[in-house]
């Protein structure tokens, strides 16, 4: 009887859920009252905008890009939404939109950059990353609080879980982008060009794929993403700031390698980032709950994580070669 090897692809997504498993059965062994109905919705709810951001980068890495204005775009959303709502009496609806499309726009202009002068992604989303947190102060250099019957609404939506405990509009609305996420990448010409582009440009060029228009609808995509982040944000935080998602760039890209995804392109999984984001939530609600530990050492065990993730690929990498 021949032995079951699971696929190469598929041992960093593999590895990521056991670590989750893990880490949340010791937590549960040694804290009282973590593995339950409640902590699991709050993981979902209070990194709900992270988790948003994470899959439009899931998308970005795929391609082999980077984008490190994520968290100055959220800012920019979030300021934008909170001065249109509370300023200037816009409807939450209307002021959405007009972020989105500013996040989409923001995104595209950056990838035809990328795309039509052939400039580094890391330089160009570094200009971004600035232009973006800039044009948020601009707007306000304070935060802006937001006072709608709309967001009162919207907060009390949600699916009973347990206890005292239920799915938020926001946790509900990171799980269905996780689903039309996974739907795009593994179910259509647009998620097969992400990762024939990731994999090797030159060869999807030569087998005629849009590259062009690939790479700038990836940047368009990631620039949604983040003002939809940034929209879920001010539902969670009831306001708009021009200084939040300060690093939220770094750990959207943590929680995609630990995902399982190259940082090179052309290989990982969506729901790999999922359960990165939920790694990163679990260390720190493990935090929370000891009491004893410093908030820096979940940036110690983030980079460990990252770490052994960047070795396990490139094993996996030279074992594949090797096979070859």
């Amino acid at each position: 009887m021949s032995r079951f090897v699971p696929n190469a692809r598929l041992v960093p997504l593999m590895a990521t859920t056991l670590v989750l498993i893990v880490l949340f059965g010791f937590a549960s062994m040694q804290y009282p009252g973590f593995a339950s109905a409640r902590v699991v919705a709050n993981l979902f709810r209070d990194n709900a905008f992270l988790g948003i951001t994470a899959i439009g980068m899931t998308f970005v890495i795929l391609s082999g890009g980077i984008d490190l204005s994520v968290g100055g775009v959220l800012a920019f959303s979030t300021i934008l939404i909170a001065t249109l709502v509370g300023g200037h009496g816009w409807h939450p609806l209307a002021a959405i939109s007009v972020g989105l499309l500013c996040g989409t726009f923001f995104g595209a202009v950056m990838g035809f950059l990328i795309q039509r002068y052939e400039l580094p992604p890391f330089l160009v989303t570094l200009g971004g990353m600035f232009f973006a947190r800039g044009l948020a102060f601009v707007i306000s250099p304070e935060s802006v609080g937001i006072s709608h019957p709309f967001y009162d609404k919207v907060m009390e939506i949600g699916i009973p879980v347990g206890p005292k405990a239920r799915l938020t509009a926001i946790a509900l609305l990171w799980i269905g982008v996780v689903f039309v996420a996974i739907f795009v990448a593994h179910w259509t010409a647009f998620g097969r060009n992400v990762y024939a582009l990731g994999g090797n440009e030159q060869s999807a060029r030569l087998m005629g794929l849009p590259v062009g228009p690939t790479r700038v609808g990836v940047y368009a995509l990631n620039g949604f993403c983040s003002a939809l982040a940034g929209a879920v944000a001010t539902f969670y935080m009831g306001s708009g700031n021009p200084s939040m998602g300060v690093g939220l760039e770094l750990d959207a890209i943590a929680s995609v390698v630990i995902g399982g995804t190259l940082l090179t392109g052309g290989s990982g999984f969506v729901a790999g980032t999922l359960v990165g984001v939920l790694i990163l939530g679990t260390i720190q609600t493990v935090i929370l709950f000891d009491g004893r530990l410093n908030s820096w050492w979940m940036r110690i065990a983030i980079g460990v994580l990252l770490l052994g993730f960047i070795l396990l690929q490139r094993l996996l990498g030279r074992l594949t070669a090797a096979r070859r």
